[in-house]
């Protein structure tokens, strides 16, 4: 490969991309997982993060729906104590670990992720 402008213009944009990348990949952190074995449900504020539909369709007793896209503009409004047991579902748990990410970035101590969603249960 000739070492000319546009070459080098490529070689710049393809390590900034790929440092981009490997950052995006170490920013990823470990999300807190319990499956229903482990807990005991009254003592967790339940949050089903999938949609409407889904929610009509099927929610475990006593859960409350508040869809993935709106958990950020909502969450603080519908639980005010940060420190309360929150347990956070979807249908296989990627929704819901994203969730709680969500939470734990406005100050939520005790987000759960519900290890594998519906589908383990």
């Amino acid at each position: 490969m000739s070492f000319n402008r546009k070459n080098v213009n490529k070689m710049i944009d393809f390590n900034r991309m790929w440092k981009n990348i490997r950052i995006n990949k170490k920013m990823k952190r470990d999300i807190k997982e319990v499956s229903l074995e482990e807990i005991n449900l009254n003592e967790y504020i339940l949050i089903d993060v999938r949609s409407r539909r889904e929610f009509r369709e099927n929610h475990l007793n006593g859960a409350i729906n508040i869809p993935l896209p709106e958990v950020k503009r909502n969450i603080e409004k519908i639980i005010k104590n940060k420190n309360k047991k929150v347990l956070v579902y979807c249908q296989s748990g990627i929704r819901s670990a994203k969730a709680v990410e969500i939470m734990e970035d406005l100050g939520y101590t005790q987000a759960y992720n519900l290890k594998g969603g519906l589908e383990n249960i």
